[in-house]
């Protein structure tokens, strides 16, 4: 996939004001920049996957994947031996990873630690929001990188929750676990819904996409929790685990189901992509602002949208004929677009 930025693009591909900007390493100069397609939820025997550890990366390893993060239940699988074997510069690298893992009045509250130092203690709060940011900065104290994991799982989180926990930028907005609710429903609003929420409220979120892998020996079993089912697409000058993680931090990935961009520009004017499309199918880019509200909508896998000032914010979201879709991250416009909360 290619690239360009524009030259007035100067503080990153998503963040365009400097009070949106997150404390973090500025992005990296085009030309030295690529994408690498990487997945930060999966399971192993460890926790509770039903293949090792070997098993787990070599899938991925063989399925185009660049990175990986093995985040198994309050337990931290060690990395070096599957690197050792697995690992190729510039090619595939296995990241330490793990799902801090609370139960908060009967509900499952769940926080990745990306590249994480240390195994960390979960939270026994009884409180979601309170065991949630305990767990968050129980990662942060790691040096690792936190993203709230499947927030309707158990119905655990609701947006008003998700808006007071501090020190987090990233949450999922697709999990291929069949058993989360991505679509929300009895009223509890989906992922996409509260992520919009949550944007419209002024919190600058960005959104992961992932598999939450469990089941690698149970191919077409419906309630199976397979991979190869969501990922994301992160732009760093390397494959290195803190580069990666850092490219995250700042929002320089997309989030996909099965719809990669051939090229993305974000600028202080608008926002420009190329979907790599298939003869097979058609594609619906979408251009989403404050509320969710549908900005505009074109049927060409090139697309662009010029902003007028007054959005909030802008993200594109693109739908396959097939079902499946990708999602860019949110670029702040105007004064009373979202801000990361530190």
């Amino acid at each position: 996939m290619t690239y360009r930025l524009a030259p007035v693009c100067i503080i990153g591909i998503f963040a365009l004001s400097a009070a949106a900007r997150p404390p973090v390493a500025q992005t990296p100069a085009a030309s030295s920049a690529r994408w690498f397609k990487g997945n930060t939820h999966t399971h192993t025997l460890n926790s509770d996957g039903d293949s090792t550890p070997d098993e787990v990366v070599r899938w991925y390893r063989e399925h185009s994947y660049n990175f990986l993060v093995l985040t198994d239940h309050n337990y931290l699988t060690s990395v070096e031996g599957l690197n050792a074997v697995h690992g190729a510069a510039d090619k595939f690298l296995v990241v330490r990873g793990e799902e801090v893992t609370s139960t908060a009045s009967s509900k499952a509250v769940h926080v990745n630690g990306l590249n994480v130092d240390a195994l960390v203690k979960q939270s026994t709060s009884p409180s979601v929001v309170v065991a949630t940011q305990e767990n968050v900065d129980g990662i942060r104290r790691a040096n690792g990188i936190p993203h709230i994991n499947h927030p309707n799982f158990t119905w655990a989180m609701t947006p008003d929750d998700l808006m007071q926990v501090q020190r987090t930028r990233l949450f999922e907005i697709f999990n291929g676990h069949p058993q989360v609710n991505n679509e929300g429903g009895g009223g509890t609003p989906g992922l996409e819904e509260i992520w919009d929420r949550l944007l419209s409220s002024g919190r600058l979120m960005y959104g992961v996409a992932v598999d939450d892998a469990h089941h690698f020996k149970r191919p077409g079993d419906p309630l199976a929790s397979g991979p190869g089912r969501g990922w994301i697409y992160v732009r760093a000058e390397q494959l290195e685990s803190r580069a990666l993680v850092e490219a995250m931090e700042r929002g320089d990935f997309y989030a996909s189901t099965g719809v990669e961009l051939a090229s993305y520009d974000a600028t202080t004017t608008g926002i420009t992509l190329t979907v790599k499309a298939t003869t097979y199918s058609k594609y619906r880019v979408q251009f989403i602002g404050r509320t969710g509200k549908v900005l505009s909508e074109q049927t060409t896998p090139a697309a662009s949208y010029t902003f007028k000032g007054d959005e909030g914010y802008v993200r594109a979201r693109v739908l396959e004929s097939n079902g499946y879709a990708a999602w860019t991250q949110p670029v702040p416009v105007g004064p009373g677009g979202p801000k990361v909360s530190e």
